[in-house]
């Protein structure tokens, strides 16, 4: 099911928002204010060992007025739950209710390298932290205690909590492999989509594992939003276009996490020469291990805003929200911003029917 801006049902049509990871604050306020003046449904931001997206978000909702703001993602792994509610608490509250939580864990090696924490079971973990974040966002209903096998909680409040400006928030979890998937299905309000994930394996693995975790806990999924990030670049030589989202591509396949996506793509010896030029530390090797079909399948690239429209239109009836996410890697930061400012400028003609 889609979503408009407050979350409201918008007919099943595809809605459209733009991921920015600016190079400074300044820069992400500006972006965030240009695609919220041009109409876009979500303007999403993401975090890195070089950014928080708490306080990004908390940037852009002061620079923007009408459209979502959602993490894609901010660390589970790294908050604990109440600083998770707490924060989302003071997001929506800044933002005038239009914040969209979106939690993911990052892979085994950042869970224990970046995060010191226990990578075991991350799906399992995500399935007990969700549903203890909705828990502390409802504080003022009284405490919560909680002992499970990853968070043990107990808060009591010393006097009267005032309820959050709303009654929930949408919570989405960040989901490549089928088992996090499911747990997303779960436990969840939506689903965000890896940059990799193609029209191909959002119908064959992401739509099956959701069902599946719906089934489980009962739920069905006419409210649930699977959103998706794309790589999208826009360029007046599009071979340009193409070799920048190739190399965000080759970036992320050289991740055996997302082996799962390739596998599924035809993609498995494409992906066997990416890893052994990362091995080398070979980027222009990697690049070029990138196939045309690839490129098609997992990113969106042209030289005009309508084909960049053409080009999303394959998503329409397989995910709900197509974030548009510039590729970055082995590009300058005043491409990046190009790039996004571009997609924005020419968002009418984009996310025309």
């Amino acid at each position: 099911m889609s979503t408009t801006e407050n979350g409201a049902d918008s007919g099943g049509r595809l809605t459209f928002g733009v991921s920015v990871f600016g190079e400074t604050l300044a820069a992400t306020m500006r972006l965030a204010a240009a695609a919220d003046a041009a109409g876009l449904d979500a303007v999403w931001t993401s975090e890195f060992y070089t950014r928080s997206g708490g306080i990004s978000l908390a940037a852009m909702a002061t620079a923007t007025e009408r459209c979502r703001l959602g993490s894609s993602i901010m660390y589970g792994i790294g908050r604990s739950p109440l600083v998770l509610a707490t924060d989302a608490r003071d997001l929506d509250e800044l933002s005038g209710g239009r914040m969209v939580l979106g939690l993911g864990n990052g892979t085994r090696t950042m869970i224990r390298d970046w995060h010191g924490q226990d990578p075991d079971a991350p799906a399992v973990r995500m399935e007990e932290l969700v549903p203890l974040v909705r828990r502390i966002w409802r504080l003022h209903e009284g405490p919560v205690s909680h002992d499970g096998r990853f968070y043990h909680v107990n808060i009591k409040p010393v006097g009267p909590v005032a309820p959050p400006q709303r009654e929930s928030i949408p919570i989405v979890i960040a989901g490549v492999r089928p088992r996090m998937v499911r747990a997303a299905g779960e436990v969840a309000d939506g689903l965000a989509g890896h940059p990799l994930m193609t029209v191909k394996y959002a119908q064959e693995v992401v739509r099956p594992a959701l069902e599946e975790g719906a089934m489980r806990a009962g739920r069905d999924l006419a409210n649930f939003e699977v959103a998706s990030m794309v790589i999208t670049a826009l360029h007046p030589d599009v071979g340009q276009a193409r070799r920048e989202a190739a190399a965000q591509i080759a970036f992320y396949s050289s991740v055996k996490t997302y082996d799962v996506i390739l596998d599924v793509c035809g993609f498995t010896a494409e992906g066997e020469k990416i890893r052994e030029a990362f091995g080398r530390r070979d980027m222009a090797a990697m690049v070029a291990a990138v196939s045309d079909d690839m490129i098609d399948a997992m990113s969106v690239t042209g030289s005009t805003p309508e084909e960049i429209r053409d080009g999303l239109k394959r998503y329409e009836g397989v995910i709900d929200h197509a974030m548009m996410y510039t590729p970055s890697i082995a590009s300058s930061p005043e491409r990046v911003e190009e790039n996004t400012s571009s997609l924005i400028a020419a968002s009418d003609v984009i996310t025309a029917p």
